[in-house]
């Protein structure tokens, strides 16, 4: 990147050197041109590692919520959590937020996934107010996916992935 950089400078350069003679405007040398204009940002946008560090700022704080959130509900209910019963939730729940926290915030800026999210939360938030407000804790442990429903999700997002060319880096 920077040797293409480099080279689009060196062409602008040459070109305003070309372009002074004639209209006498000022030449600026590659070092004064980078200092006056700072590089756009890539295509690319941000490193891999600056994106997993960025990721896990988010991760950890919504890990200990979800922690907090298991808790709370054991003791909605007059049952005292378990270390057993926090780590089934913790440890399929940790990742999945990890990945879904990873993705949101690497392409958070493309308006497709801006639509995606916004069509996310128009599903999510009227389910999540009649769960709280009609629910009872017997109603929301039977409606948890049959373990064929997780299948078919792990498919068609497998294939997604498959398909648009991209890849999960854990």
């Amino acid at each position: 990147m920077a040797r293409i950089r480099r080279a689009k400078s060196q062409e602008k350069a040459a070109e305003a050197e070309e372009s002074s003679s004639e209209s006498e405007t000022l030449a600026f040398t590659e070092e004064e041109q980078w200092r006056i204009k700072p590089p756009e940002e890539d295509e690319e946008g941000l490193p891999l590692a600056e994106e997993i560090f960025n990721a896990t700022l988010f991760i950890i704080p919504m890990s200990f919520l979800l922690l907090l959130m298991e808790i709370l509900v054991h003791w909605q209910y007059g049952k005292r959590p378990t270390y057993q019963a926090l780590a089934d939730r913790m440890l399929p729940g940790v990742p999945i937020l990890s990945i879904f926290i990873f993705y949101t915030a690497r392409y958070k800026r493309f308006r497709w996934m801006q639509f995606l999210l916004f069509i996310l939360s128009l599903a999510v938030g009227p389910r999540l107010i009649w769960l709280i407000n009609m629910a009872s804790w017997r109603v929301v442990m039977q409606q948890v996916t049959r373990s064929g429903a997780r299948f078919a999700s792990l498919v068609i997002i497998g294939s997604w992935l498959w398909y648009s060319g991209m890849k999960i880096i854990l």
